[in-house]
C-alpha cells in the first residue's frame, strides 16, 4: 500500500469518526478528543512511513529506523500530550480517550498493512 492511500485511510478514520461525535459530545470534548486523534494519526502517518522506507535496507538500518523511530515518536506524543493538556488547557479525559482510542486502532490498522506488505526485490547483484 502506498503512503498516500494509507494516509487517505488514517485521515478519512479521523474525519469520519469526529464527524460523528460532533454532536454528542461538549464541544471543548470533542476538541480535546479531536486533538488526541490528530496527535494519534500523525503518529501513525509517521510509523508507516519509517517502515515503508526501511523495507528492502539493510537489517541494521531496518532497525535503527524502527528503534530510532520509535524513540522520536514517543518523545514527539509526550510532547504533544503535555502541550496539549497544559499549554491549551484541554480536558483531559476526552484527549487521553482519543488519544489512546486511535493509537490503538492505527496500531491494528499498520500491523494488518505491513503483514501484507511485499518487502521490494533487490536489484540484480544485491545491495
Amino acid at each position: 500500500m502506498s503512503f498516500g492511500r494509507y494516509s487517505a485511510i488514517v485521515g478519512g478514520t479521523v474525519l469520519i469518526s469526529l464527524g460523528a461525535l460532533r454532536f454528542p459530545l461538549a464541544p471543548a470534548s470533542w476538541r480535546a478528543a479531536g486533538a488526541g486523534a490528530l496527535l494519534a494519526a500523525a503518529n501513525a502517518l509517521a510509523a508507516f512511513f519509517l517502515v515503508r522506507w526501511s523495507l528492502g535496507r539493510s537489517n541494521a538500518l531496518f532497525f535503527q529506523a524502527i528503534l530510532g523511530g520509535t524513540a522520536a515518536r514517543m518523545l514527539f506524543l509526550l510532547g504533544g500530550a503535555v502541550g496539549a493538556l497544559l499549554g491549551l488547557g484541554l480536558p483531559k479525559v476526552p484527549f487521553v480517550a482519543g488519544l489512546l482510542g486511535y493509537f490503538a486502532l492505527f496500531l491494528v490498522l499498520e500491523l494488518a498493512v505491513v503483514q501484507r506488505t511485499e518487502p521490494p526485490v533487490a536489484a540484480e547483484g544485491g545491495r
